[in-house]
């Protein structure tokens, strides 16, 4: 199972003790923040944890795998994460 948005508002609420709106507000905020900066192409880094970025990725040729034509997919910008040597060691064990 996923952890959600909700999930995670709830998550803040119990720890913290605030309202549910105001969790609400607090998570929006932050993804918020993160979404602007990875659109200016700033790279995210929460430190124990890991760092988003953007990547560019080229035009290149494919294949329609249901008819097998040849296509060409568009060049994209995606969004990269690196985990942290930190959160790579608590996976690890």
């Amino acid at each position: 199972m996923a952890l959600t948005k909700i999930d995670l508002v709830g998550l803040v609420q119990e720890e913290i003790g605030l309202t549910k709106k105001e969790c609400v507000a607090s998570v929006d905020s932050l993804f918020e923040i993160m979404k602007e900066d990875l659109i200016q192409g700033i790279p995210v880094k929460i430190s124990g944890f890991g760092k988003w970025t953007i990547m560019n990725k080229h035009a290149r040729k494919g294949r329609n795998p249901k008819t097998g034509k040849s296509i060409t997919i568009d060049a994209r910008k995606v969004v990269s994460f690196k985990a942290s040597n930190v959160l790579r060691k608590a996976l690890s064990e």
